[in-house]
């Protein structure tokens, strides 16, 4: 990935910013780019599709799986178009029977050493190896020998690391490095023991953001959460993730009413990054100890009967008078909170009263709920509990 710094001035013209910006062909088709653009950022441009599994437009280059091999005129080898920068003049074709044959055989010896289970696989239908296996028309392997197997030790609660599906791409490594900066994980070994771990190859105790799962282009890291839990055919439902005011969009995978996992699209204000919260917390929305409609207490804690354990919504026994709580509506219930903060101040005063606001309320409702507290209420006493 390149960056370009364009001096800021007022008198730069268009023949000056043309210093920045370099015109090549690709498969016959002129395209004008800015410098340190590469191959495959050119081709994209002109919507050519070249092959590739290490790639990712938000991540350092890396050119390890070398699929996306081009030719340049006057080059006597092919390149990779993911880390060789486009330049002035250049030539360049994408395809030709030559470059199918390498990427096709580049794809035979990466299958070789990668278990055939499609039908049981959590990516299935969502495989990019999968994918490209298809398109090149790849039934059988004529490429025999030794193939990696280890263990599965993860005790982690969210992912599933099965590193006998891993090619080795390096796109975990660098999300986790590049844009989370956590660095968790690294290659270790070489040859045939190469593998992707965690120092002193212990079990993964990271932050769980679940980055190196999105970004996988095989089944090697999925949710623990997603097991048999379905693979295609999900109602799509872009939201709001709940968590804070940050305003990540998130897509609900829906079936049958409920929500099997969460992604999030390149195309948003997140650009498709998530927490660990956005992606694995959702269980809270099927939770049968989930409130979904106000309650008022009508008896005090201490009444006879009444315990604190949590309470089963689902329950045959439960009964909300036994409880010592009433349903209300929304108006009932902001009625009673007036009139009980009216009689606290009259009582008390002003500053008998405090707010504690949520991160997980939006930007405009802490400031809303701030200016509750100071212009209704007549008091100071407001703290927030990201705060700390």
């Amino acid at each position: 990935m390149g960056f370009l710094v364009i001096p800021h001035s007022s008198h730069v013209t268009l023949h000056d910013s043309r210093k920045y910006m370099i015109t090549l062909k690709i498969d016959g088709k002129k395209v004008t780019v800015r410098k340190l653009s590469t191959i495959l950022d050119a081709a994209g441009k002109l919507d050519i599709s070249i092959p590739s599994l290490c790639h990712h437009p938000e991540l350092s280059p890396f050119g390890g799986c070398r699929l996306c091999l081009v030719e340049i005129k006057g080059s006597p080898k092919p390149v990779s178009a993911c880390t060789t920068f486009a330049k002035e003049g250049m030539e360049v074709i994408t395809t030709s029977p030559h470059l199918e044959n390498l990427r096709k055989t580049t794809l035979e010896l990466i299958l070789s050493d990668h278990p055939i289970d499609c039908m049981v696989c959590e990516r299935a239908g969502d495989c990019k190896l999968q994918e490209l296996a298809y398109l090149y028309g790849i039934r059988e392997n004529r490429f025999k020998g030794e193939r990696r197997v280890y263990a599965k030790k993860d005790n982690n609660p969210f992912i599933e690391r099965d590193m006998e599906k891993c090619i080795l791409c390096g796109k975990c490594v660098r999300i986790c490095d590049e844009i989370q900066g956590v660095s968790a994980i690294d290659f270790a070994y070489r040859g045939m023991k190469t593998k992707i771990c965690s120092a002193f190859e212990t079990d993964l105790n990271c932050e769980f953001c679940g980055q190196c799962v999105a970004v996988c282009p095989t089944g090697a890291l999925t949710g623990k959460m997603w097991a048999q839990k379905g693979r295609q055919h999900f109602t799509e439902v872009d939201t709001i993730c709940p968590y804070c005011g940050c305003g990540c969009t998130i897509t609900l995978h829906v079936w049958r009413n409920e929500i099997r996992r969460i992604s999030s699209k390149e195309i948003s204000v997140n650009e498709g990054w998530l927490c660990a919260k956005g992606r694995f917390g959702y269980q809270f929305i099927q939770s049968p100890d989930r409130l979904t409609k106000p309650l008022i207490r009508i008896a005090p804690k201490e009444s006879p009967g009444l315990t604190d354990k949590p309470w089963d919504m689902n329950s045959a026994r439960f009964s909300i008078q036994d409880s010592g709580f009433k349903e209300v509506t929304w108006d009932e219930a902001f009625d009673y909170i007036a009139n009980k903060l009216k009689e606290i101040i009259v009582a008390h005063g002003h500053d008998s009263i405090g707010g504690l606001s949520s991160a997980r309320c939006t930007n405009e409702e802490n400031y809303l709920f701030q200016k509750l507290m100071r212009a209704v209420i007549g008091t100071n006493n407001i703290d927030h509990c990201a705060r700390y």
